[in-house]
């Protein structure tokens, strides 16, 4: 017999353990020692046995206990010094605190975040990033306020089969069983936000709190009775459902987010935001409730969207166009057009917003709704996840920005960084503290780390690797038993792994790209180095396929029946519900993190940072962050066969490389010991990542470049167009539509050069004039650009330079010269051209407008060889 309902009856704590519960609800518990200390004191058998929930812990533990605790003086006195730390955490200043002028408040909104795996509202990096996101915004003072769903089964727990085929379980989770808190009105009835759908149906949602030390994370939940069932199911799972299903979760996230930010706001006193980080596409609605609300104040459509634009930030994830959600057309009309539609935004500017540009992404589709190019065209500012990925970025989306070169595409990039408190180990922390103070808290001075003795170094990753060893065994015995395992079959799982061999391990999601599998494309090959009689390896492999996706499941499949094999099951090993926990586990405990996705389609990666921060070292592709900061010394770069068309012969190339690696470089060099027992190359590596690496891969280097780069600047563009009744905005909407209008009779008409003689020389000034037709415009609407530099064999410019040319005074016809110099500043075949470009001090790139005027003929330009 089932429950018709289903909740959590919490305990009522003594009044002196009231400090308890506060502890409880804030999250930094989840990366603060000291605090799960105390909650292991608690009861250390409860403990245990919830898995370090604390939530669950003060439900199972006994009244008595309580009792007792209260009455123990000792524990009080923790217990208040555990407060006081909090209390102090979140109230002192920190280093946001320090910097002028910076936004008030910035709303960050993202479909999933992994902040602990107590609150299971994650699949996979996008979402561990955000909550990483959160939680160096908390230890900086960013005042950020996060926006996300609550999912009332989560993303799913993972089984295997007796065939070792994936199995999806969707546990269901009871808010009240979670460290959150419903947001209440003054007269203590819940907060709801509604949202329009048609045919009359309105979508409700409440929100919870959950608290991540300084930073509160909105999470909206569909499970009301006010909603009929469809509506109540749209929180049900994280990226469950078809595509009606995921259009009304976006909706619920962006317009709703908006809407809850709202609330929350009114009802605590917190400040708005000036700034809004949409976490990739999914939030993408948020800007057209922003413009929505903006236009019932009396702004037409073009203003609300400068405006808008101006305080926005967006951050794509995605190397590949398949990662996009993209809607048909018609759903989207029917969802803002017809009953529903809001009387001050037209439907059909809105589906502008997500319609694709030809080109970009190869189909041409005109009737489909693209959520991240809706993003981008919500956003002043974009940027990737590493440099790399930049790249990719600008590629993917250079049809919106037509006529500009790759590089001026205006997608920037800041590599994504990890949260140390989270993942790194405690004896690594602790070692840290201990001779390294402040290092991780201040991301300076890391070249101290050679001053840490190598066998600290080496005892402190023994025990790292022996713990994940004990921990992989009960996983591997669990994992047999539920495949049907009899217990006297399972005596081997006693001796599986070892604590003292080299241990590799790889763990993500499985998609194709990633390439689960690369590992098995020679069975034998992988079989001698796993039982190596003298340099033995072992590997450690976790993640979960979409349950949609058939194709990652079978690579899953694959892993497992190997693994099962008899002869190598002691020495590599499928670890099921791949979470948080056995994130940290092995990204603590192996020696070796390894990643092998087809290059470049990871954005990022940030599993190797984690391994590296704990003193493991990178074997990966030069993709991602491991394309930017590999040095040649701080780890492995397994080669690609980049430019191979067929990818069986690719993978099997790479797959060789990898062998060859392992066998011959990380094997040698981790079995290499001294007389005293020491793998002393192998430790040089491990310093050397430590103190190259470390800096740069912190979530609070990452925070600050989110800071200095793109919010304080958004706040600043928001300010110049929101002030006096948004009179920036008006004008600046104005300006583009003048300039957008009056482009077609901009034109570059005569390009002329002097001072280089017949013979043209490196060091030489050449006077350059362009005569440009202005149009309606004037001068100050433009800018003229003279390009230069290195030609290719079709006469194009690769990385030309740019100089800004000075207008002269325009004649009577309208035309007007620009003129400067190009400095001839290097040997080789040379060129330049002129371009136009709409100037305005409020553009945050040239490219904004997508406007450009070039030379319609090459003649008047020069190339030539310098000497």
């Amino acid at each position: 017999m089932r429950a018709i309902r289903r909740f959590t009856v919490r305990t009522v704590l003594p009044a002196e353990l009231a400090p308890l519960g506060e502890l409880v609800q804030n999250l930094r518990w989840s990366w603060h020692p000291e605090t799960m200390d105390l909650f292991a004191e608690v009861d250390p058998d409860v403990w245990e046995r919830v898995g370090h929930d604390p939530v669950a812990l003060l439900g199972a533990v006994a009244a008595e206990r309580l009792r007792e605790l209260a009455r123990d003086r000792r524990f009080l006195r923790r217990l208040a010094d555990a407060a006081d730390d909090l209390r102090e955490y979140m109230t002192a200043p920190r280093w946001y605190q320090t910097l002028p002028g910076g936004p008030a408040a910035i709303g960050y909104f993202s479909p999933e975040y992994g902040i602990a795996a107590a609150l299971p509202q994650y699949s996979g990096g996008l979402g561990i990033l955000a909550g990483d996101h959160l939680k160096a915004a908390s230890d900086l003072g960013v005042p950020i306020l996060g926006v996300g769903l609550l999912y009332r089964h989560g993303y799913f727990s993972q089984s295997l089969s007796p065939e070792g085929w994936q199995q999806e379980h969707y546990p269901s989770l009871d808010p009240g069983g979670l460290p959150l808190t419903l947001l209440k009105e003054e007269d203590g009835t819940p907060s709801r936000i509604r949202i329009g759908l048609p045919g009359g149906r309105t979508l409700h949602a409440q929100i919870w709190v959950a608290q991540v030390g300084r930073i509160p994370l909105l999470l909206l939940d569909s499970d009301v009775a006010d909603n009929d069932a469809a509506a109540r199911d749209v929180t049900d799972r994280l990226y469950g459902g078809g595509g009606d299903h995921r259009l009304m979760q976006e909706l619920l996230l962006g317009i709703g987010g908006v809407r809850a930010l709202r609330a929350y706001c009114r009802i605590t006193g917190h400040a708005e935001p000036e700034v809004f980080h949409t976490n990739e596409g999914h939030a993408g609605f948020l800007g057209l409730e922003r413009i929505r609300e903006l236009t019932e104040s009396r702004l037409s459509f073009d203003e609300a969207l400068e405006a808008v634009r101006a305080g926005t930030v967006f951050t794509t994830h995605t190397p590949v166009p398949a990662g996009i959600d993209r809607f048909p057309a018609d759903m989207i009309a029917r969802q803002f057009g017809g009953d529903n539609a809001w009387p001050t935004v037209d439907v059909d500017r809105i589906l502008e917003l997500g319609a694709e540009p030809d080109g970009s992404d190869g189909d041409g589709e005109k009737a489909v709704f693209n959520m991240a190019v809706m993003g981008m065209r919500l956003a002043q500012r974009v940027n990737g996840v590493s440099e790399l990925h930049g790249e990719v970025s600008r590629e993917m989306f250079q049809g919106l920005w037509p006529g500009f070169d790759l590089s001026e595409v205006p997608i920037g990039s800041i590599t994504n960084g990890v949260h140390a408190p989270t993942w790194v180990g405690r004896e690594v922390m602790e070692l840290a503290g201990k001779e390294l103070p402040t290092l991780v808290d201040r991301t300076q001075n890391w070249d101290s780390v050679q001053k840490l003795t190598e066998a600290d170094i080496w005892t402190i990753r023994g025990q790292l690797r022996g713990r994940l060893v004990a921990d992989a065994r009960k996983r591997l015995r669990r994992s047999w038993r539920e495949r049907g395992a009899s217990e006297a079959e399972l005596g081997w799982t006693d001796e599986a792994l070892d604590p003292g061999v080299l241990t590799i391990g790889f763990a993500r999601r499985v998609p194709s790209y990633k390439r689960l599998t690369l590992m098995l494309r020679d069975p034998e090959r992988l079989r001698e180095l796993l039982l190596d009689p003298e340099k033995p390896v072992q590997i450690l492999i976790a993640g979960k396929a979409h349950p949609a996706d058939e194709g990652g499941k079978k690579l899953i499949q694959q892993i497992v029946k190997f693994a099962d094999m008899e002869d190598v099951r002691h020495r590599i090993v499928f670890l099921p519900d791949y979470d948080m926990a056995l994130g940290q586990l092995l990204v603590q405990g192996c020696d070796v993190w390894m990643n092998n996705p087809l290059r470049p389609l990871e954005a990022c990666g940030t599993s190797g940072m984690k391994a590296a921060l704990n003193g493991g070292l990178n074997l990966s592709i030069l993709d991602g962050w491991w394309d930017e900061w590999y040095d040649g010394t701080n780890g492995w770069a397994i080669p690609t066969a980049d430019g191979v068309p067929d990818p069986d012969r690719r993978d099997e190339l790479e797959a060789a490389a990898l062998y060859d690696l392992i066998e011959r470089e990380v094997a040698d060099r981790f079995y290499d010991r001294a007389a005293d027992g020491l793998p002393r190359r192998w430790l040089e590596m491990v310093k050397h990542t430590l103190s190259s690496l470390g800096p740069k891969v912190l979530a609070g280097r990452m925070l600050r470049d989110y800071v200095v780069q793109l919010y304080a600047p958004a706040a600043d563009s928001a300010r110049n167009l929101a002030v006096d009744h948004f009179h920036g905005a008006k004008s600046f909407a104005a300006w583009k539509l003048r300039v957008s209008q009056a482009w077609p009779g901009v034109r570059v008409e005569h390009v002329e050069t002097s001072g280089i003689g017949d013979t043209p020389e490196l060091g030489v000034l050449m006077e350059i004039t362009a005569t440009i037709a202005l149009g309606d415009l004037s001068p100050e609407d433009l800018q003229v650009q003279a390009g230069y530099g290195r030609v290719g064999p079709h006469d194009e410019l690769i990385e030309p330079a740019y100089v800004t040319l000075t207008a002269g005074p325009s004649g009577d016809d309208g035309r007007a010269p620009f003129t400067g110099t190009i400095p001839l500043d290097r040997t080789g075949a040379f060129g330049y051209s002129v371009r136009v470009v709409p100037f305005h001090p409020l553009m945050a790139s040239p490219a904004e407008l997508g406007l450009i005027a070039v030379p319609e003929e090459p003649a008047g330009m020069t190339n030539g060889t310098l000497r």
